[in-house]
């Protein structure tokens, strides 16, 4: 901004606002400033937050608009915590979070290191790995169910080159025993790669002389690699843990894409399970109260994790 449109900004001020400006502490410009912001995130994220809490503790259903509307206590956590298919769901949600990021950190670890030695084509390589993230998970979910396809299915075939199985004589989204894995596949497929950019990062802030000193030492290449890079990149692995743990805990549209939770209720995650209490059944206090147990969970977890993230940091 040159110095006349200062000026002429100056003289349009009026003199009464221009005086009570320049009496302000810098303090107070900045809160100034930051106050629409704040005023976005309460209206946004902290009065719904409240508002669920609230309705937690009634018999609020949101199709029935003019019904009274009672207050029943803890009730609905007490349903919640005791009903066997609450449990169930969690179960299903811990054996897909488990899987996709055992997969997803042992996969993305090994092409970041691939990666990172320099080779020719290196950069086209990245760029083909990175392609899958890019994509829609509706994309994905549609794509892969073609995939799985079992008269059809490109992977049905593949399996059976390998195993000499007839084609059609299974179906991964159709079979309660294989469905689970169907979605593991597929996420492990999509976001390997934001896995490996993380590590990527890690392995690549490792300063040189430290390989070179190591060398000096005579340390072997399998040394080196447990004792250096290991323990370097161990704070960009439980970063993308974090991450990823987070995003699965609350996975619904690439699941819904693809199984829609079933066969039966094999791969309802509780975020399909919450969508179904909420939208389908119309229990809004019920879902208000199973989104707060999960939120509690989801919140206390990475609170504990991040407070070992930080002493890994430290050391």
């Amino acid at each position: 901004m040159s110095d006349r449109t200062i000026d002429r900004v100056a003289q349009a001020t009026p003199v009464r606002a221009a005086r009570k400006i320049r009496g302000l502490s810098d303090r107070a410009i900045a809160w100034i400033f930051i106050s629409p912001t704040i005023f976005l995130l309460l209206a946004i994220n902290i009065f719904p937050l409240i508002w669920t809490i609230k309705l937690s503790f009634t018999n609020f259903k949101a199709n029935r608009i003019g019904r009274e509307i009672k207050d029943v206590g803890f009730r609905n956590y007490e349903r919640i915590l005791t009903d066997s298919d609450t449990w169930l769901n969690m179960q299903a949600t811990a054996h897909f979070l488990f899987w996709t990021i055992f997969f997803q950190v042992l996969i993305g670890f090994a092409l970041a290191w691939l990666i990172n030695k320099k080779f020719r084509g290196n950069d086209l390589w990245t760029t083909i790995i990175v392609l899958p993230m890019m994509l829609s998970p509706a994309v994905v979910g549609n794509f892969w169910k073609f995939l799985y396809q079992p008269q059809i299915g490109l992977f049905n075939y593949i399996i059976a080159w390998f195993t000499g199985k007839d084609p059609s004589s299974f179906e991964m989204l159709g079979s309660v025993q294989l469905a689970p894995w169907s979605i593991v596949i597929v996420d492990t497929w999509m976001w390997t790669p934001f896995v490996m950019l993380i590590c990527l990062a890690g392995l690549r802030s490792i300063p040189d002389y430290i390989y070179e000193a190591a060398e000096v030492d005579r340390a072997s290449k399998l040394r080196q690699f447990f004792t250096i890079t290991i323990p370097m990149v161990l704070p960009f692995l439980m970063l993308a843990v974090l991450f990823r743990g987070i995003e699965n805990f609350k996975m619904f549209d690439l699941v819904v894409q693809l199984t829609g939770g079933g066969p039966g209720s094999t791969t309802e995650l509780t975020s399909i399970n919450l969508k179904r209490e909420a939208f389908e059944k119309w229990r809004t206090g019920y879902a208000s109260a199973y989104a707060i147990i999960l939120f509690v969970t989801v919140f206390g977890l990475a609170s504990i994790y991040v407070k070992a993230l930080n002493r890994v940091k430290q050391r």
